[in-house]
């Protein structure tokens, strides 16, 4: 995420859900709620304390108006999140190396921005602080960046680029969990450029598949891992 919105300005690139049949959507209204949710956040409104009825009150528009878009306060605060998060990056769709490095970076970029938006940081605490909302977040934004890194390494497989007798799932930590411990666990850490590059240089290292290995007959198997390298 290349910095996030600062806190009173404007939300670029709002999500607009699902059209229902009838009249063209105003995007300028979608924009208007979903400021007003933030700003309400940033002002020490928790999530428990934000109502519909209040969101569509303090935006200056009709409640109806809120609920032809979201169908709850679940649904809203999904989209208020991913307002502020960047879409995820084009893949060249070359060597896996370069895609895992864009996706890394791209986490990378998110980490800087959750440590200098203050708005962010307190829509992200808000939102772990209700486990069915943290969890349909996961399952949706999360997972997508996931199966991301799952298609890239299951490509990489099978171009022979990476051992094809690994679990993606099990790969996929190897990658994000260093670039995650620094952004979160360890905030103090820098995230440099070149982060990114340095954790995918040294994962491929130890899982490239050799000479001898060949392309994956079944890349991304879900079975267990098997340890070492094949002789």
């Amino acid at each position: 995420m290349s910095g996030g919105p600062v806190s009173g300005g404007p939300v670029s690139g709002v999500p607009v859900p699902a059209e229902r049949r009838g009249r063209p959507r105003s995007a300028a209204v979608d924009r208007a709620v979903i400021e007003t949710v933030l700003r309400l956040l940033e002002d020490g409104v928790t999530v428990a304390e934000l109502s519909m009825e209040r969101i569509a009150r303090e935006a200056g528009v009709g409640k109806a108006t809120v609920y032809r878009r979201w169908a709850g306060k679940e649904a809203l605060m999904l989209d208020v999140l991913r307002s502020l998060d960047d879409s995820a990056p084009e893949l060249a769709g070359g060597p896996a190396r370069d895609d895992l490095v864009a996706l890394l970076e791209f986490l990378r970029r998110r980490g800087l921005a959750k440590r200098s938006s203050a708005v962010l940081r307190t829509a992200v605490a808000q939102v772990r602080a209700h486990p069915r909302l943290w969890q349909e977040y996961h399952d949706t934004v999360v997972a997508a960046r996931r199966r991301a890194f799952h298609e890239v390494l299951r490509r990489g497989m099978a171009a022979g680029e990476i051992r094809a007798d690994l679990d993606v799932d099990l790969l996929t930590d190897l990658f994000v969990s260093p670039m995650l411990s620094r952004a979160i666990l360890h905030d103090w850490q820098e995230l440099p450029e070149g982060l990114a590059e340095q954790i995918v240089d040294a994962v491929l290292e130890g899982v490239r598949a050799s000479p001898a290995d060949g392309p994956g007959d079944s890349p991304g198997s879900s079975g267990p891992a098997v340890p070492g390298r094949k002789s």
